[in-house]
């Protein structure tokens, strides 16, 4: 017993090394590359700090400019308000609608699926860019297409008015993530409620309501969660478009971030704006994650 005990104790000692030896990359990635940088940047958000001198501690200060002084960074909070508070119910009901749609097998629904996630799997970049090719108020096809109709074409990225619309449009319209979770979570419903609904007379609308709403909530309440914070942290889309503008009718805290960190070498004060962009997501997802508890259910409920 005592030679078979200390086997297992080496065999054990073994397994123990041979899992830290092949989780040692992703922990060690994960302290250089995400937990050090982090807690540097708390530090950095007390200091004034051009990146390359030695930061100077500045206290409070850095948010107390930010919250109290700094015009643009409202400007920018409420911009990503606007476009988070748009775009994700836009996105969320017509990725659902279109995996619904997609998960009936109608004619050339294989087509469609990878039609829509085809964005997905495309530069954001190029895409952005070949979007204001389309939205050129001059030689822009949109506006062609509206000429012929006799409507004049508007700015769509020149006015005021029309960059915020023209850019929830393009966000919109790269649904393809949350459109192939939807549809996942559309084929792990079991039929047997549908066929028990059908016997009961329920039309197809009540089924819908009554079935497929409440089983895909869990699905509905990631997608939104992901989506949330992915819309707070909007940056590539009006930045590549025209980096804020109109008179700053797209500047959103991400683009106020970048700005003060690499156009002006406020690398404290950036982190100062990275630091209260982080407690924003982070009450967004804890009221999210409280009111789930009164409309997300799980099959065990």
């Amino acid at each position: 017993m005592g030679k078979n005990s200390k086997k297992y104790k080496i065999f054990h000692l073994y397994r123990e090394r041979t899992f830290f030896l092949f989780i040692s990359p992703w922990l060690i990635g994960f302290l250089v590359l995400t937990l050090f940088p982090m807690g540097y940047s708390l530090f950095a958000a007390f200091t004034r700090w051009d990146g390359i001198t030695e930061p100077i501690w500045t206290g409070w200060n850095n948010f107390e400019n930010l919250l109290f002084n700094d015009s643009a960074f409202w400007i920018g909070v409420k911009n990503t308000f606007v476009y988070t508070f748009i775009s994700v119910p836009l996105n969320l009901c017509i990725a659902f609608i279109l995996a619904v749609l997609v998960n009936k097998k109608l004619f050339a629904s294989n087509f469609f699926r990878s039609v829509f996630y085809m964005p997905t799997i495309i530069s954001g970049v190029a895409i952005f860019m070949a979007w204001g090719y389309i939205l050129d108020p001059a030689s822009g096809i949109m506006n062609y297409f509206l000429s012929l109709l006799g409507i004049p074409g508007p700015g769509w990225l020149t006015t005021e008015g029309g960059a915020m619309p023209s850019i929830i449009f393009m966000q919109v319209y790269n649904l393809g993530t949350p459109l192939i979770i939807v549809l996942a979570g559309l084929q792990g419903v079991p039929r047997m409620y549908y066929e028990a609904a059908r016997i009961d007379g329920a039309s197809s609308l009540r089924q819908f309501w009554h079935i497929t709403i409440p089983m895909m909530s869990p699905v509905i309440f990631y997608n939104m969660v992901m989506q949330i914070i992915l819309a707070l942290q909007v940056f590539m889309v009006p930045w590549v478009m025209t980096e804020g503008g109109p008179n700053k009718a797209i500047y959103t805290m991400n683009i106020h971030l970048y700005s003060n960190a690499f156009r002006y070498s406020r690398f404290g004060y950036a982190s100062a704006i990275a630091w209260v962009l982080f407690l924003i997501i982070l009450v967004f997802s804890i009221l999210v994650f409280r009111f789930s508890k009164y409309w997300v259910f799980y099959q065990e409920d």
